[in-house]
């Protein structure tokens, strides 16, 4: 039986764009040792390949998700 973890601080990447508040996309988060796939809604707009901090959940497998850039890495952003 899988625990129940929570995909809050959990990163990611859009795979289905997002279209802010016209409608979710889709993002695959890095949780419980794995990639997981969640609807995905956004402020604004997100292309595919965006990374993404999942900063709510909605339940049932729909998060809320913010654009995210590393301070640390920024070489490892994303175009």
């Amino acid at each position: 039986m899988v625990a129940d973890v929570s995909a809050i601080g959990c990163f990611g990447v859009i795979t289905v764009a997002t279209r802010g508040p016209a409608g979710p996309g889709e993002v695959l988060v890095k949780i419980r040792g794995g990639s997981e796939a969640f609807i995905a809604w956004s402020p604004e707009p997100l292309p595919k390949g965006t990374t993404v901090l999942v900063i709510e959940e909605r339940g049932a497998r729909t998060v809320d998700v913010s654009a995210w850039s590393d301070p640390f890495h920024p070489s490892l952003e994303q175009p």
